[in-house]
């Protein structure tokens, strides 16, 4: 019999709290469970934020919290469960940016904490007490981490990155301005 240490202990509770946490949220999202808004009522609140389209957001950010919740709480294919999480809850946490960085004034702590979490899983591995160990770390292979992380920061950016094109322009359109880099010149 194998005899499990301090490290494989703390990971599996590393892996049970987040991936939970991770899990019930994304059910939230995904079936209204736990006081959510299911697929609808969140996809409303992800076009609120500039999130487009709503339900397809909700959709992609409940399926990574359930899923790569669920699959961090089993420990099992850890470097994508890991990395996907993760690239959810860096979208979650742009969000919450400009309320500042603690969780009681809105701000961005909580996600980051979650994120973070989940990509240092996704980086030490799942531990002996894990599906990944006892199917031989098929789907935990060094070469995935680098590729997973890399996948989801990529996917990320761009999704962030129109989001936030989106909030600037509806802020302009809000201020009555217009962007400068498509106004009239000025004539004298």
């Amino acid at each position: 019999m194998t005899c499990y240490d301090r490290r494989d202990l703390g990971l599996l509770l590393l892996r049970l709290g987040t991936g939970g946490v991770l899990a019930a949220h994304g059910a939230q999202k995904l079936f209204g469970w736990f006081g959510g808004g299911g697929i609808e009522g969140t996809g409303q609140w992800f076009e609120s934020v500039g999130y487009k389209p709503g339900k397809a957001s909700a959709m992609v950010a409940g399926l990574a919290e359930f899923g790569g919740g669920t699959l961090l709480a089993l420990g099992l294919a850890t470097p994508a469960a890991g990395a996907a999480a993760a690239g959810d809850m860096a979208g979650a946490a742009t969000v919450h940016a400009p309320s500042g960085f603690f969780n009681t004034e809105g701000g961005y702590e909580y996600a980051a904490s979650l994120g973070l979490a989940a990509t240092g899983i996704a980086i030490a591995g799942p531990g002996r007490l894990s599906l990944d160990h006892a199917l031989g770390h098929v789907l935990d292979r060094g070469w995935m981490v680098p590729a997973a992380l890399g996948a989801a920061a990529a996917g990320t950016a761009v999704v962030v990155g129109m989001r936030n094109q989106r909030v600037r322009q509806a802020q302009r359109e809000a201020e009555g301005g217009q962007d400068p880099l498509f106004e009239e010149p000025f004539d004298e």
